[in-house]
């Protein structure tokens, strides 16, 4: 599969991650409707995730000629996401709380950040 379809793939489904994590931050916790966005979330997230562990870094320094330090956020995610699943079946709603904001801040705040830097798409897209 070319780069171009994952990044399409990636930017088809972190997107709508991004809308959906907004939104369930915001709205009242356990409700059903918090409890599927956040399903489909968290499923979007893990899918993404996976996705970009097949991108090559094309900023910055590389191991093996493919992971980048974009990559450290993928393995955040692809980690955070069943231990914050496996929080909330627990009834730790703190733990879950924790990972849930930790996971969208770093995985997309902060890594969303980053593919606004010179080199990758986005900047190309948002500032030619």
């Amino acid at each position: 599969m070319s780069y171009e379809t994952l990044m399409f793939i990636h930017l088809f489904t972190v997107l709508p991650a991004f809308v959906l994590g907004t939104v369930s931050l915001i709205l009242k916790k356990g409700t059903p409707l918090h409890k599927t966005l956040g399903r489909i979330y968290m499923a979007l997230m893990l899918f993404t995730a996976f996705v970009t562990l097949f991108m090559p870094a094309g900023v910055g320094p590389t191991v093996f000629n493919h992971f980048g330090w974009i990559h450290l956020f993928s393995f955040l995610t692809i980690y955070t996401v069943p231990t914050a699943y496996i929080a909330i079946k627990k009834g730790n709603i703190t733990v879950h709380k924790r990972k849930m904001i930790l996971l969208y801040f770093g995985a997309l705040i902060i890594a969303g950040g980053f593919t606004f830097m010179p080199g990758r798409y986005l900047h190309s897209v948002f500032f030619r």
